[in-house]
Protein backbone atom coordinates (compact mmCIF):
# COMPACT_ATOMS: atom_id res chain seq x y z
CA UNK A 1 0.00 0.00 0.00
CA UNK A 2 1.48 3.62 -1.10
CA UNK A 3 1.50 5.72 1.84
CA UNK A 4 2.31 9.44 1.52
CA UNK A 5 5.58 9.20 3.36
CA UNK A 6 6.75 6.96 0.64
CA UNK A 7 5.34 9.25 -2.32
CA UNK A 8 7.42 11.49 -0.37
CA UNK A 9 10.46 9.57 0.29
CA UNK A 10 10.10 8.68 -3.91
CA UNK A 11 9.87 11.99 -4.84
CA UNK A 12 13.06 13.41 -2.48
CA UNK A 13 15.29 10.72 -4.23
CA UNK A 14 14.22 11.05 -7.84
CA UNK A 15 14.72 14.76 -7.18
CA UNK A 16 18.43 14.06 -5.59
CA UNK A 17 18.99 11.62 -8.79
CA UNK A 18 18.06 14.50 -11.11
CA UNK A 19 20.00 17.64 -9.18
CA UNK A 20 23.09 14.94 -9.58
CA UNK A 21 26.01 15.03 -11.92
CA UNK A 22 26.71 11.43 -10.45
CA UNK A 23 25.81 9.08 -7.97
CA UNK A 24 27.66 6.19 -6.31
CA UNK A 25 25.40 3.46 -4.81
CA UNK A 26 27.16 1.87 -1.45
CA UNK A 27 26.52 -0.87 1.55
CA UNK A 28 27.24 0.28 4.46
CA UNK A 29 26.64 -2.63 6.73
CA UNK A 30 28.42 -2.42 10.16
CA UNK A 31 29.39 1.37 9.93
CA UNK A 32 28.75 3.28 13.02
CA UNK A 33 26.82 6.80 12.74
CA UNK A 34 30.30 7.86 14.05
CA UNK A 35 31.92 6.93 10.94
CA UNK A 36 28.78 8.12 8.36
CA UNK A 37 29.18 11.60 9.92
CA UNK A 38 33.05 10.91 9.24
CA UNK A 39 32.33 10.20 5.54
CA UNK A 40 29.55 12.88 4.84
CA UNK A 41 32.10 15.55 6.11
CA UNK A 42 34.91 13.94 3.83
CA UNK A 43 32.47 14.26 0.79
CA UNK A 44 31.81 17.53 1.41
CA UNK A 45 28.55 20.07 0.95
CA UNK A 46 28.37 18.54 -2.68
CA UNK A 47 27.54 15.52 -1.99
CA UNK A 48 24.31 13.99 -0.24
CA UNK A 49 25.08 10.74 1.17
CA UNK A 50 21.44 9.34 2.43
CA UNK A 51 20.81 5.62 3.58
CA UNK A 52 17.73 4.97 1.73
CA UNK A 53 15.37 2.14 0.99
CA UNK A 54 15.93 -0.33 -1.96
CA UNK A 55 12.23 -0.71 -3.61
CA UNK A 56 12.00 2.96 -3.24
CA UNK A 57 15.22 4.07 -4.68
CA UNK A 58 14.58 1.73 -7.35
CA UNK A 59 11.52 3.40 -8.44
CA UNK A 60 12.87 6.78 -7.73
CA UNK A 61 16.01 5.57 -9.80
CA UNK A 62 13.37 4.40 -13.08
CA UNK A 63 11.25 7.83 -12.24
CA UNK A 64 14.94 9.82 -13.03
CA UNK A 65 16.18 7.85 -16.09
CA UNK A 66 18.67 6.27 -14.07
CA UNK A 67 19.00 2.88 -14.98
CA UNK A 68 22.82 2.02 -13.62
CA UNK A 69 21.80 0.12 -10.54
CA UNK A 70 19.37 -2.52 -11.65
CA UNK A 71 19.97 -5.83 -9.19
CA UNK A 72 22.47 -4.05 -6.88
CA UNK A 73 19.80 -2.53 -4.73
CA UNK A 74 20.03 -5.21 -1.70
CA UNK A 75 21.23 -5.39 1.35
CA UNK A 76 21.96 -1.65 3.34
CA UNK A 77 22.38 1.03 1.25
CA UNK A 78 23.16 4.34 0.67
CA UNK A 79 23.79 6.29 -1.98
CA UNK A 80 25.99 9.40 -2.58
CA UNK A 81 24.53 11.74 -4.70
CA UNK A 82 27.00 14.20 -6.53
CA UNK A 83 26.64 17.53 -7.65
CA UNK A 84 29.94 18.77 -7.49
CA UNK A 85 33.19 17.31 -8.47
CA UNK A 86 32.72 13.95 -9.03
CA UNK A 87 36.16 12.68 -9.13
CA UNK A 88 36.75 14.55 -5.25
CA UNK A 89 33.65 12.70 -4.51
CA UNK A 90 34.79 9.34 -5.62
CA UNK A 91 38.57 9.65 -4.61
CA UNK A 92 36.57 10.53 -1.06
CA UNK A 93 34.45 7.24 -1.19
CA UNK A 94 37.14 5.08 -2.23
CA UNK A 95 39.22 6.44 0.34
CA UNK A 96 37.16 6.14 3.20
CA UNK A 97 36.57 2.23 1.92
CA UNK A 98 39.88 1.46 1.84
CA UNK A 99 40.00 2.54 5.94
CA UNK A 100 36.77 1.58 6.77
CA UNK A 101 36.38 -2.04 4.71
CA UNK A 102 32.87 -2.26 5.64
CA UNK A 103 32.08 0.19 3.08
CA UNK A 104 31.27 -1.48 0.09
CA UNK A 105 31.42 0.31 -3.39
CA UNK A 106 29.13 -1.40 -5.41
CA UNK A 107 28.27 0.75 -8.64
CA UNK A 108 26.97 4.07 -9.93
CA UNK A 109 26.89 6.38 -12.72
CA UNK A 110 28.62 9.61 -13.71
CA UNK A 111 26.96 12.12 -16.78
CA UNK A 112 24.45 9.21 -17.53
CA UNK A 113 26.71 6.39 -17.87
CA UNK A 114 26.80 3.66 -15.60
CA UNK A 115 29.79 2.65 -13.56
CA UNK A 116 31.04 -0.49 -11.44
CA UNK A 117 32.76 -0.60 -8.58
CA UNK A 118 36.12 -0.53 -10.94
CA UNK A 119 34.54 2.39 -12.90
CA UNK A 120 33.99 4.48 -9.60
CA UNK A 121 37.36 3.66 -8.26
CA UNK A 122 38.71 4.66 -11.92
CA UNK A 123 36.86 7.66 -11.44
CA UNK A 124 38.56 8.28 -7.84
CA UNK A 125 42.12 8.06 -10.06
CA UNK A 126 41.46 10.98 -11.93
CA UNK A 127 42.80 15.12 -11.27
CA UNK A 128 39.92 16.72 -9.35
CA UNK A 129 38.56 19.45 -11.57
CA UNK A 130 40.34 22.38 -9.31
CA UNK A 131 43.91 20.65 -11.08
CA UNK A 132 42.37 20.19 -14.30
CA UNK A 133 41.41 23.79 -14.39
CA UNK A 134 44.73 24.29 -13.11
CA UNK A 135 46.58 23.23 -15.82
CA UNK A 136 44.70 24.38 -18.20
CA UNK A 137 45.00 28.07 -16.68
CA UNK A 138 48.66 27.30 -17.06
CA UNK A 139 49.26 26.43 -20.14
CA UNK A 140 46.72 29.36 -21.56
CA UNK A 141 49.16 31.65 -19.32
CA UNK A 142 52.27 30.40 -20.52
CA UNK A 143 52.08 32.07 -24.63
CA UNK A 144 51.22 35.39 -23.20
CA UNK A 145 53.73 34.95 -20.68
CA UNK A 146 56.15 34.29 -23.49
CA UNK A 147 55.39 36.72 -25.81
CA UNK A 148 55.68 39.28 -22.93
CA UNK A 149 59.36 38.17 -22.38
CA UNK A 150 60.23 38.25 -25.72
CA UNK A 151 58.89 41.79 -26.16
CA UNK A 152 61.06 42.62 -23.08
CA UNK A 153 64.09 40.94 -24.38
CA UNK A 154 63.32 43.32 -27.53
CA UNK A 155 62.97 46.62 -26.00
CA UNK A 156 65.87 45.44 -23.43
CA UNK A 157 67.92 44.87 -26.71
CA UNK A 158 67.11 48.14 -28.63
CA UNK A 159 68.17 49.93 -25.12
CA UNK A 160 71.73 48.35 -25.23
CA UNK A 161 72.33 49.25 -28.71
CA UNK A 162 71.58 52.44 -28.04
CA UNK A 163 68.61 52.79 -30.00
CA UNK A 164 64.71 53.40 -29.00
CA UNK A 165 62.10 51.72 -29.62
CA UNK A 166 60.15 52.47 -33.18
CA UNK A 167 56.97 54.30 -32.08
CA UNK A 168 53.83 52.70 -33.64
CA UNK A 169 52.23 53.51 -36.69
CA UNK A 170 49.70 56.33 -35.29
CA UNK A 171 52.94 57.74 -33.29
CA UNK A 172 54.86 58.39 -35.53
CA UNK A 173 53.42 61.83 -36.54
CA UNK A 174 52.88 62.86 -33.20
CA UNK A 175 56.41 61.80 -32.17
CA UNK A 176 57.80 64.01 -35.44
CA UNK A 177 56.17 66.77 -33.71
CA UNK A 178 57.86 66.70 -30.35
CA UNK A 179 60.94 65.97 -32.07
CA UNK A 180 60.36 69.06 -34.27
CA UNK A 181 59.48 71.06 -31.34
CA UNK A 182 62.70 70.10 -29.43
CA UNK A 183 64.53 70.92 -32.51
CA UNK A 184 63.99 73.98 -33.12
CA UNK A 185 65.44 75.76 -30.07
CA UNK A 186 68.33 73.45 -29.82
CA UNK A 187 69.10 74.76 -33.49
CA UNK A 188 68.68 78.06 -31.92
CA UNK A 189 70.61 78.08 -29.40
CA UNK A 190 73.41 76.43 -32.01
CA UNK A 191 73.05 79.18 -34.24
CA UNK A 192 73.42 82.01 -31.41
CA UNK A 193 76.55 79.94 -30.24
CA UNK A 194 78.04 80.08 -33.34
CA UNK A 195 77.34 83.85 -33.99
CA UNK A 196 79.07 84.62 -30.52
Amino acid sequence: MTTPSKVSAVAEITNDFKESNAAVLTEYRGLTVAQLKELRVALGQDTKFSVVKNTLSAIAAKEAGVDAFGDQLAGPTAIAFIKGDAVAAAKSLTDFAKTNKQLVIKTGYFEGKALDAAGVAALAALESRELQLARVAGVLKAPASAAARIIDALRLKLEEEGGAPAPAAEEAPAAEAAAEEVAAPAEAAEAATEEN
